[in-house]
């Protein structure tokens, strides 16, 4: 049994790898700001601790009374779109608060550092699909951040000798997402629209093109990787493979909800227009794995947030800068 902390483990990818560790026998921290991830998320064979990854002296202390063999990086304010936006939250939150971390790790002798990236590095690459060499151009802060503490983690690995392993997953899906975010997770968007009896929004022509991946087919893999030091100190892109439109996901969507679509065009904002990636890698280092169908995922996550009904959209706080902010987030 491993001593591991999950960062984020209260949130919607971070609870479903608690999940995953705790049901292998591991012995598990979750450290979460409860910002975004609900505390009921947890399993109870965890140990919620809250608090923010930005408290350097909290992470200090964690990783001093904790000894953790490893440590799960997953905490993060995963919206692309907006953290044009909210630049020095989004810096902060996801450079400093990593670097606290890492920090941490080294001097208290952590096996591995597993690293929850994104395709967000990529930015509007050429080469479609996206595969781990190809070189990354970000094209919003999240996704500079994001690359920051990738190449980070490989300079701590050459100085201090800290294993690493990046993930960069990409439009995932499922139960416990927080379909109350109005920036972030498009399928929970639509959820949450179609049960409060709004018609989806879709920002542009609904042309955009990206593979969505259930949550479910993700985490295993991600858990895994302690337990296979071959992988160690690699990238892998992980998710699903068949790319969709913004509006086709929409069409599906609404049929896995039961209703008809309904769908509400909005002015185009400044996005990638084309992000999906390449899982040959992961595939030839972790085995071939079955992955559900969009339909099979849908269908899943439409039953659990039928159950659990629609959340409130809440503005965020604390915008820095509103020039070229998209109408529809003033709304």
């Amino acid at each position: 049994m491993s001593r591991i902390l999950v960062t984020g483990g209260a949130g919607f990818i971070g609870s479903h790898v608690v999940e995953e560790l705790t049901r292998r026998g591991h012995h598990v921290v979750a450290l979460d700001d409860l910002s975004g991830g609900f505390a009921d998320n947890v399993p109870a064979q965890a140990r919620l601790v809250a608090g923010s990854i930005t408290d350097a002296d909290l992470i200090q202390r964690l990783f001093e009374s904790e000894r953790f063999d490893y440590v799960y990086h997953l905490a993060a304010y995963a919206a692309e779109g907006l953290s044009h936006f909210i630049r020095r939250f989004n810096y902060t939150n996801n450079v400093i608060g990593s670097v606290n971390l890492i920090n941490a790790a080294v001097n208290t002798g952590v096996k591995c550092f597993v690293f929850t990236s994104s395709i967000a590095v990529y930015g509007p690459s050429p080469e479609l699909p996206m595969r781990e060499e190809t070189p990354a151009h970000p094209e919003d802060p999240y996704g500079i951040a994001k690359l920051a503490v990738e190449q980070d983690l490989a300079a701590c690995r050459r100085m201090f000798g800290l294993n690493y392993v990046i993930f960069r997953p990409h439009n995932v899906y499922g139960e416990r997402q927080n379909i109350g975010d109005r920036y972030r997770n498009v399928v929970g968007i639509f959820m949450n629209q179609i049960l409060q009896g709004k018609p989806m929004t879709i920002f542009g022509d609904g042309l955009q093109t990206r593979a969505f991946s259930y949550i479910r087919d993700i985490t295993p893999v991600m858990a895994d990787v302690i337990d296979m030091p071959e992988a160690w100190n690699e990238v892998f892109n992980v998710g699903a493979d068949q790319p969709y439109t913004v509006r086709e996901l929409a069409e599906r969507v609404a049929q896995a909800m039961g209703v008809a679509p309904d769908i509400r065009f909005v002015a185009a904002r400044n996005e990638v227009l084309h992000a999906y990636s390449s899982h040959e890698k992961v595939r030839r280092v972790f085995g071939e794995r079955p992955l559900r169908t969009l339909d099979e995922g849908l269908s899943a996550m439409a039953e659990w947030v039928k159950t659990h009904g629609a959340r409130s959209s809440q503005k965020f706080k604390g915008i820095e800068i509103t020039k070229n902010l998209p109408p529809v987030w003033l709304e």
